[in-house]
């Protein structure tokens, strides 16, 4: 069950409105990493979990606070777009500092959404739950919420970067603050489990069943040869089972595809055999007669 809380989880008052600033906010909103989509793929995860109920409780504890991450944007971005310039454009072109503002802003904020946010990104396009990942295997899944928090927190960074506003800036450095504990939640939570579960996902699958002399090997197809320095080159393997082997020439393993012709209703390109076979022979050129002027 949820409830709402009128108070916002922190402040989001801006200190003056921007409109072009606000479609650039879109992006941790209705983006790949914004807030929308950590907070459905964390209720999903959580929704969907099997294992300890610790883990459960855990996700959804994060995933509600996301919730309030999306409300928090969405109430910044209505404020930035509040006020905004509507004049005529007879108006404007007297006033190019207004033109310039106008031509910044994302219109949809004043046409279709009444001055509000959207669940879209910074160039319009919607947000889809196709960015979002919930596999029932935890390991896996918080890898992927350790990834998600890291972009995140990157963009809102630059975001910061991207305004001098004292009141986006302190709901940003809010922001900021819980993506640093979400990485170490995720990072803390893949520790525990690989301490249980191994290093390796699935850690169910029988690793007889895999080809396992290429199981530790890197091998190097590009030019030059500096990623042999690399940790992934040399050493024990984290999931100690084996030792890094670096392989400089990789030679093919497999056969060279030759594939049947299609049958006669695909209508692909048959061989040249088979054209014969058929006494098709090779197709003539259009005379003159027959050409298209």
């Amino acid at each position: 069950m949820f409830y709402h809380v009128k108070d916002l989880q922190y402040n989001a008052k801006p200190s003056e409105p921007d409109p072009v600033y606000a479609k650039k906010l879109q992006e941790i909103l209705g983006g790949q990493f914004g807030e929308i989509s950590v907070m459905m793929q964390y209720l999903f995860q959580g929704w969907n979990c099997r294992a300890d109920n610790k883990y459960r409780d855990m996700i959804l504890d994060i995933g509600t606070e996301e919730i309030a991450h999306v409300e928090m944007i969405a109430t910044m971005i209505a404020q930035l777009v509040d006020k905004a310039p509507a004049h005529d454009q007879e108006e404007a072109a007297q006033h190019p500092a207004v033109e310039a503002v106008l031509g910044g802003m994302n219109p949809q904020h004043a046409i279709v959404n009444g001055l509000g946010a959207q669940p879209n990104d910074s160039s319009g396009y919607p947000w889809t739950a196709r960015y979002t990942i919930s596999s029932g295997n935890l390991l896996a899944d918080f890898r992927a919420n350790l990834n998600a928090e890291s972009q995140g927190r990157l963009q809102v960074c630059r975001l910061y970067e991207m305004t001098t506003d004292p009141g986006v800036r302190d709901m940003l450095s809010f922001l900021i603050a819980r993506d640093t504990m979400h990485q170490n939640q995720w990072m803390a939570a893949i520790e525990e489990l690989e301490e249980t579960q191994g290093a390796i996902v699935p850690s169910t699958f029988n690793q007889e069943y895999e080809k396992q002399e290429v199981s530790y090997s890197f091998m190097n197809f590009s030019e030059g040869e500096d990623s042999r320095t690399g940790r992934w080159a040399n050493g024990a393997t984290y999931d100690g089972q084996a030792s890094f082997e670096y392989v400089q020439n990789p030679q093919p393993m497999g056969q060279k595809p030759d594939l049947p012709p299609a049958p006669n209703y695909i209508h692909g390109t048959a061989p040249e055999a088979m054209r014969k076979q058929q006494g098709l022979g090779k197709m003539e050129p259009a005379s003159s007669q027959d050409q298209i002027h």
